[in-house]
């Protein structure tokens, strides 16, 4: 199955980031319109998958037409890709920033600390409710078909994750190339839960127990657990 066009092909970027009047319905200049087209994409996504949204419903929560969605991203696919990368790109290159920043600070980093580093970026997405879409659209994304998956992951973490991967062996010499692999891969499906709204620890813990705004209890939890995870023999 072939995978589905990129927006960049469709539509050019040159041409998304300075729109000039044509005809009805496309705007002259930069505008809001787009972000508000990508945030309600995003919510969208999050909640009913890449099949189950459709153009018309990404349309009516933006308050625009399908043309003007058609115009600046080509297809549902490029909508989709442009919802992820915008976020992906950027955790991304915040990672790569805080690794770099920690391995200037100590030679070789603690393991607890490229964890943390590796965590922040997505963490800091809990605070708005779009960041929150967001991190359920990338837990998602683990569930859709190969064709709409890989190639975005790839795109959004491939270059930083395998930094990581690297830090990490030099942090733990005895950690073979597989299992450095294996652990950050785990690493991040516990995250990925974790930081999605599950509403599992709610569930299960006695009432007044939890606290799901408690961003730094949510932290050290997961730290601690990975990081055992990536110490143990």
């Amino acid at each position: 199955m072939q995978s589905p066009p990129s927006p960049r092909r469709a539509v050019p970027s040159s041409k998304r980031s300075s729109i000039r009047q044509k005809g009805p319905g496309r705007p002259e200049g930069p505008s809001g319109v787009r972000a508000e087209i990508l945030d309600a994409a995003e919510i969208l996504f999050a909640n009913l998958g890449y099949a189950g949204t459709t153009l018309r419903e990404v349309a009516d929560a933006a308050h625009v037409t399908q043309a003007l969605i058609s115009y600046y991203f080509g297809s549902k696919y490029g909508l989709f890709e442009e919802v992820f990368l915008r976020r992906g790109q950027v955790i991304s290159q915040q990672r790569i920033d805080n690794l770099q920043s920690l391995m200037t600070a100590t030679a070789p980093p603690p393991v607890r600390g490229i964890v943390q580093a590796f965590l922040l970026p997505t963490l800091t997405l809990r605070a708005t409710p779009q960041g929150r879409a967001f991190l359920r659209l990338q837990a998602r994304l683990h569930t859709e078909p190969p064709e709409i998956s890989y190639q975005l992951r790839t795109d959004a973490y491939g270059a930083s994750t395998r930094m990581y991967v690297d830090a990490l062996r030099r942090a733990m010499p005895q950690l073979g190339e597989l299992d450095a692999y294996w652990r950050v891969t785990l690493m991040i499906g516990t995250y990925l839960y974790a930081f999605s709204d599950t509403h599992r620890m709610e569930e299960m813990t006695p009432k007044g127990l939890y606290d799901p705004e408690n961003t730094q209890a949510l932290i050290d939890q997961v730290t601690r657990f990975v990081v055992g995870g990536f110490e143990a023999p």
